[in-house]
């Protein structure tokens, strides 16, 4: 496959999967969740990979969710070649790849960002990142692995904060609340996440499958929420609601939610 939208290396067993789309501060559209898919499974079927890095291209973004701008300009953020919006295909194939998956989170990681942190098994970031959510400011919400996941790592208060107010919160917050594992300089961040990469390469492949699958088996019940969410979001997106966050975040206004509450 031909990547435009991620770039891809392997050193040392492992591997380092790179969201390329700077100037939208690393956002992903359908051709972006196609690569990542197809990068992820590579790494999957790799025997010479033995970890996965993940990180977005830069200093200032991570990924910061869906191109909202794609969105307001074509209607979607663009589907997969074979007409598919796929990122609850993606988030499963980073919880399921039997190898442990490093976030290197290098600015903001918010909103679908965020969620891609969350899945991973590891999160290292740099000092100056960023996390957060923005669903309900935009027009968007992830009630599957973004709200329920969430929970399952934070509890019910901190992962209603988190969504309700929509606030940004520092590396070491998020270190602190257990969703950072450890928070580096931003120029040591790369090398920091491939040498965790690194001391799992010498482990022992079948043990770290059976734990993470072991792991896994504890927020199961969330892919079924997950697939409700998908569903039930792309109803929503093309309602008058979702239309005024996304138009609001366009240009640069607060979004007026008014006559929608009930």
């Amino acid at each position: 496959m031909d990547y435009t939208d991620i770039l891809f290396e392997t050193a040392d067993s492992v591997a380092t999967i790179t969201i390329n789309r700077a100037d939208r501060l690393n956002a992903f559209r359908g051709r972006t969740i196609e690569e990542l898919l197809h990068a992820f499974k590579r790494c999957w079927a790799d025997k010479n990979v033995a970890a996965v890095v993940f990180t977005g291209v830069g200093e200032r973004a991570f990924c910061v969710g869906g191109d909202q701008k794609e969105f307001v300009e074509t209607g979607s953020y663009g589907t997969s070649a074979n007409g598919l919006w796929e990122v609850e295909a993606l988030h499963r194939v980073i919880r399921d790849v039997p190898k442990p998956v490093i976030a290197a989170v290098n600015g903001f990681a918010i909103g679908g960002g965020h969620v891609l942190h969350l899945l991973c098994d590891v999160t290292i970031a740099a000092e100056h990142a960023q996390f957060g959510q923005v669903g309900p400011r935009v027009g968007s919400f992830d009630a599957g692995w973004g709200a329920a996941y969430l929970t399952h790592l934070v509890g019910q208060k901190r992962a209603r904060e988190i969504w309700m107010f929509c606030r940004r919160y520092t590396a070491t917050e998020m270190e602190r609340w257990g969703l950072v594992n450890k928070v580096v300089a931003k120029e040591k961040l790369l090398e920091e996440a491939r040498s965790w990469g690194r001391e799992a390469a010498i482990l022992s492949p079948t043990a770290l499958r059976f734990l993470k699958a072991s792991y896994n088996a504890g927020s199961a019940y969330v892919d079924g929420l997950a697939q409700m969410h998908d569903a039930g979001l792309s109803l929503y997106t093309q309602t008058d609601e979702g239309w005024e966050g996304r138009r609001a975040f366009d240009e640069k206004r607060a979004p007026d939610f008014t006559k929608f509450r009930k």
